[in-house]
């Protein structure tokens, strides 16, 4: 049963974070953070598949995760590769809908955090920083959604020149949302 509702949420995570990113964030070429964001640098910059920016992206922590967390490198792969396949599954979704910018940012934020915490209650992820997140919130004691949060504004300072200071702005709402929604999702599991 267990296995069960791991894939369970692994499938709505992902079908989540793939949402989140296409429907709400691309239309205007907002950035996450973490890995998601760097994928979306590389779509924006170059027009790789943000889905394979992901996992490009996330070989050298899963290199690391392969000899020092096994355990947490076979339980993020899943989330990974099935986000990442989510993510470019939703590329050509065109929604009907026009929203204001920073509605559209905390939206996606939002969806996207809460695909992350679920995951992340199910003990996987969608690797990356996230991945890199649950190692040092173990070594640290550390909220996860709050390094999360950081890991994310680095990303985002690395996209600055890439979307320029006005997407910057409204993308620094997208990585609150992100840890807002990951950080509750992940303490109501802790409070159950």
């Amino acid at each position: 049963m267990k296995i069960m509702e791991r894939m369970a949420a692994i499938i709505a995570g992902s079908m989540l974070v793939g949402v989140g990113i296409n429907f709400f964030l691309i239309p205007y070429h907002l950035l996450d953070g973490g890995m998601i964001g760097i994928g979306l640098i590389f779509h924006y910059y170059i027009g790789l598949p943000t889905g394979l920016g992901v996992i490009l992206s996330s070989i050298p922590l899963y290199i690391y995760a392969w000899y020092f967390e096994k355990k947490l490198f076979l339980n993020s792969l899943h989330g990974l590769l099935f986000s990442s396949l989510c993510i470019d599954i939703f590329s050509g979704a065109v929604t009907g809908w026009h929203l204001p910018i920073y509605v559209s940012a905390i939206i996606g934020g939002g969806l996207i955090g809460l695909g992350i915490g679920l995951m992340l209650r199910y003990g996987t992820s969608t690797g990356g920083t996230d991945m890199l997140a649950q190692i040092l919130s173990r070594k640290s004691g550390l909220n996860v959604g709050l390094l999360i949060f950081f890991i994310d504004g680095c990303v985002l300072l690395c996209g600055l020149s890439v979307v320029g200071t006005s997407i910057f702005l409204y993308s620094f709402l997208t990585i609150i949302a992100v840890a807002m929604l990951t950080s509750v999702t992940v303490m109501r599991t802790i409070r159950c």
